[in-house]
């Protein structure tokens, strides 16, 4: 069964290193589904933004484990969750998008 590109890519990352990776390597950077493969990223990205359709060079992923937090006596564990760095072919102009809190 095919998913909703919004269930794969969570939310796109916009820090200080996303940003420069964007604007100096061409490369996007998503929160995505933690069980999302290389190929359902790539095309999640293709129907959530239209205009980068077959224009996408690669996909890498990076697995961060949730982390363990204490408040007094009580101990709880984040999430684990997955980043996606999804690289656009050359001449492609890239999306923008902004991050709403």
């Amino acid at each position: 069964m095919k998913r909703n590109p919004y269930q794969i890519l969570r939310q796109p990352i916009v820090t200080e290193k996303s940003v420069d990776v964007k604007e100096r390597a061409r490369t996007l950077c998503f929160r995505v589904d933690p069980h999302a493969t290389k190929v359902e990223i790539r095309e999640a990205v293709e129907e959530a933004f239209k205009d980068l359709q077959g224009k996408i060079e690669s996909v890498h992923t990076a697995n961060f484990p949730g982390k363990v937090r204490r408040r007094g006596t009580r101990s709880g564990k984040r999430p684990d969750w997955k980043k996606a760095y999804v690289k656009v072919k050359a001449g492609t102009k890239l999306p923008e998008y902004v991050e709403t809190a």
